[in-house]
């Protein structure tokens, strides 16, 4: 449970897309990234842009400052320069590319750490699934609430035609008789 944890802790949100970065694949599969790029790059027909892509420079700023604010840094990010050129950008892979690699890295390590990182995706998207169904349930209870306040206001506004109605009786049934008196 604790690996999944921490590769979910590498997912990253770029491009409305959910990533793991090249780096913290090496990281995860026990390879040099250069290594890890080599093998897809000789496999390149494998990595659509879907599957795979390079980040530009800003979206590189922004990841280091997501890391930076976990307080996670990696040494590895600290390695690519935001002044080299866009070779030294890293890769962003999708969970298909993750999935694509297990055909690419075949040592036992690379299969196992694949099997654990498909199921912190799976674990990823039913989390966001159950916020979604959250979301939906929170806005049917507000939809229900405001129903609600207009049915309680028409409660009120029933009680209070019906509390002056009673004074008005009050009223009629109190005020003195004119007219012939009936002694009884």
């Amino acid at each position: 449970m604790h690996i999944i944890k921490s590769i979910q802790s590498r997912i990253y949100e770029i491009r409305g897309e959910r990533v793991i970065l090249d780096f913290d694949l090496a990281t995860l599969y026990e390879v040099e990234t250069r290594v890890l790029n080599q093998a897809v790059k000789r496999n390149i027909e494998r990595f659509p842009e879907d599957f795979m892509f390079q980040l530009n420079n800003q979206e590189f700023e922004n990841v280091r400052m997501e890391i930076n604010n976990h307080d996670m840094s990696s040494q590895i990010v600290m390695t690519y320069s935001s002044k080299r050129p866009n070779s030294a950008l890293p890769y962003a892979f999708t969970e298909q590319g993750v999935a694509m690699l297990s055909g690419v890295l075949r040592s036992e390590k690379a299969i196992n750490m694949n099997i654990a990182i498909m199921r912190a995706f799976v674990d990823v998207r039913k989390i966001l699934f159950k916020q979604a169904n959250i979301n939906e349930q929170l806005l049917e209870i507000k939809e229900r609430l405001g129903e609600h306040d207009v049915q309680l206001n028409e409660l009120y506004d029933a009680m209070d035609n019906l509390l002056d109605e009673k004074i008005a009786q009050l009223k009629w049934k109190d005020r003195e008789r004119i007219g012939f008196k009936i002694k009884e």
